[in-house]
């Protein structure tokens, strides 16, 4: 979702894609609405309730929310490893920040008893902000930050961190009601893993050679890789177009 991507020693004028990151990012957009859709059936009343927070649909939520997590810290080091370039960053960072805004308060008035205050857009915008602060530190460091995160919040979890403003971190002792919810703790570790793991990539040289292998992309991976480079704006439609769907095929279905 997130993201600018550059290759290369230095920061060039124009940053130059990754073909294949930008399928990876329409192949977990694809995952996403799948279990949207799932949920929308639910919500329908065309499935069993329940069926999308539970069993298999529930891990495949979580690795959706995961992938996305971790590109955005891979496309956070090759746009910004090598310094920071604040116009697009600050850019792309207004625009994810005001699609995340604008969730919470469309879902504030259609459904004020669960509404997404803290989702995956929100998430995003909070681990592209604290993962400047890693993308100096060597990967290991990184990717042990990553781990401690994970690993430390049924320590961390305390009632000190019950008051409301407090809920994003996901350290509270009770349970949050909302339809998406990608607190700080765990989710920002699928962050810095993806910053890990594209600075060990780097090192490597594997992004150098993924990048010279999407400079003779086919058509097909450009089509594919398409979603991927607009996935923001997918994100912001792709909800209300199934929910009307949905709603037309109930009514003609009667």
């Amino acid at each position: 979702m997130p993201s600018d991507l550059a290759l290369g020693a230095n920061p060039p004028a124009k940053s130059r894609r990754i073909l294949s990151l930008d399928i990876a990012r329409s192949a977990a957009f694809v995952g996403m609405a799948i279990y949207h859709f799932t949920f929308d059936l639910e919500m329908f009343g065309y499935i069993a309730p329940g069926t999308s927070v539970s069993g298999g649909w529930a891990i495949f939520a979580r690795v959706i929310a995961g992938s996305f997590l971790f590109l955005v810290g891979v496309s956070l080091y090759l746009a910004h490893g090598n310094g920071i370039r604040w116009r697009p960053f600050l850019r792309r960072l207004a625009m994810v920040a005001a699609a995340a805004a604008l969730i919470t308060a469309a879902t504030r008035y259609a459904m004020p008893d669960s509404y997404i205050f803290f989702g995956i857009l929100h998430s995003i915008t909070v681990a592209s902000l604290l993962g400047l602060l890693f993308l100096r530190l060597p990967a290991l460091l990184t990717l042990a930050a990553a781990a401690l995160i994970v690993f430390a919040k049924p320590y961390l979890q305390n009632g000190w961190f019950d008051a409301p403003v407090l809920a994003a971190l996901g350290l509270t002792t009770w349970p949050v009601r909302s339809v998406d919810f990608v607190p700080v703790f765990p989710w920002f570790a699928a962050t810095l893993a993806g910053i890990g793991a594209a600075k060990i990539g780097r090192a490597a040289g594997f992004w150098q050679w993924l990048g010279q292998w999407g400079d003779g992309n086919s058509r097909f991976g450009r089509i594919a890789a398409w979603p991927g480079r607009h996935s923001l704006v997918l994100y912001l439609v792709h909800q209300p177009v199934l929910i009307a769907s949905l709603w037309t095929f109930a009514k003609l279905s009667g």
